[in-house]
């Protein structure tokens, strides 16, 4: 059981963008953007001491042993610069905690439900995530998420003083409606160790997603910012300008085509929020049944009542974006050694791929007959 951490006590206003944080949650985060979560002015009195002492002093229920891991994980900052332990602090330094993500305070109670779980060991485990579960308590969802599922499997919890409603153990999200890969840290070295891993993009993630229209090239990059939408706060939009949002890339390759929807496989290089999903709206070719970005109405084929009864059938066939964290890679905490996982494609994305691979061919013998 994970003692609980005062790293993460750091009092913090909910802002409109946390309230709708599972609304405006994707496939793996802002990983890029730190966050503060202490803060010391070292005051005129303080004698020289060491920052990894100090802190130890200065930080209630937190041993000098766990700050020693924040700071090998280049998330203490000293004058906004990383440090060692043996950084000798001075009056008038800043000392900061910073992470990769913002807590805020939540009370999680384990519940009972359902995990698929596709590695374990004392470190962390990889789980396979449906799609339709909210991934952590937020506004709206309180209780029927996946972190409310993991207290129950690992058996904790946390009261709602608490300031962490990822309770220490998430390392990066996948959106309510994507389906897929998850790994989950079970102690604070994997936790610090994954968040530094996502920070620097050294993880390896592959998505499946079905796209409108027939993409020109069998491979290519997408590279555009990435920030929310001035005219949509529930909405993130490309700025090509590069003038506002965060630097975001997506790589891509065509798996097959089906003329009207295209199946691809995406390689984020960078994790923004709702990044897929943006970036292939901005080109043209919207997720397949999106409804925020403009894929649930038909963008491709042709006007006659049979084709739009087609369409009307797989929006239900697959009632959300398609959309599946398939591939997921990442340095084990404790070996040090390379691991990766694969998700099959769950039955909704299968099926609608097996149904358009089937009218594809039913069109083309069709074509040909004439």
């Amino acid at each position: 059981m994970m003692e609980k951490d005062l790293f993460f006590d750091f009092d913090e206003e909910l802002s409109e963008e946390s309230q709708n944080i599972e609304e405006c949650a994707d496939s793996d985060d802002d990983q890029q953007e730190m966050f503060e979560h202490y803060r010391f002015d070292i005051s005129s009195g303080q004698e020289p001491m060491r920052v990894d002492k100090y802190l130890s002093t200065h930080m209630e229920y937190t041993s000098r042993h766990r700050i020693q891991l924040a700071i090998k994980a280049e998330y203490i900052r000293v004058n906004d610069k990383i440090v060692k332990a043996n950084y000798i602090i001075r009056p008038g330094d800043v000392v900061k905690f910073v992470m990769p993500y913002q807590r805020r305070g939540l009370e999680i109670l384990p519940e009972d439900i359902p995990l698929n779980i596709v590695y374990e060991d004392d470190d962390l485990l990889v789980l396979n995530k449906e799609a339709g579960m909210v991934v952590h308590p937020g506004h709206g969802h309180f209780s029927g998420t996946l972190v409310n599922a993991l207290a129950h499997h690992l058996g904790i919890s946390q009261g709602p003083d608490a300031d962490d409603e990822r309770m220490g153990v998430l390392v990066h999200r996948i959106d309510k409606d994507t389906s897929g890969l998850l790994v989950v840290a079970k102690n604070d070295e994997s936790q610090l160790d994954l968040a530094k891993q996502f920070f620097v993009h050294s993880i390896e993630r592959r998505y499946v997603a079905i796209v409108w229209g027939n993409l020109k090239e069998d491979e290519g990059t997408i590279t555009g910012n990435i920030g929310r939408d001035p005219n949509d706060r529930m909405r993130f939009r490309v700025f090509p300008e590069g003038d506002h949002g965060k630097h975001a890339v997506t790589h891509y390759r065509v798996l097959e085509r089906f003329g009207y929807v295209t199946v691809v496989e995406c390689r984020l290089e960078t994790g923004r929020t709702h990044q897929i999903r943006v970036h292939f709206n901005w080109i043209g070719h919207p997720l397949f049944n999106d409804e925020r970005y403009d894929g649930a109405e038909i963008r491709k084929g042709t006007i006659y009542a049979k084709y739009r009864q087609f369409i009307e059938n797989c929006f239900r066939l697959l009632p959300r974006q398609a959309l599946h964290a398939k591939t997921l890679g990442f340095v084990h905490p404790r070996t040090r050694k390379m691991v990766r996982f694969d998700s099959p494609l769950p039955d909704d994305m299968q099926a609608l791929i097996d149904k358009w691979r089937k009218y594809s061919e039913n069109m083309s013998q069709f074509l040909e007959e004439e």
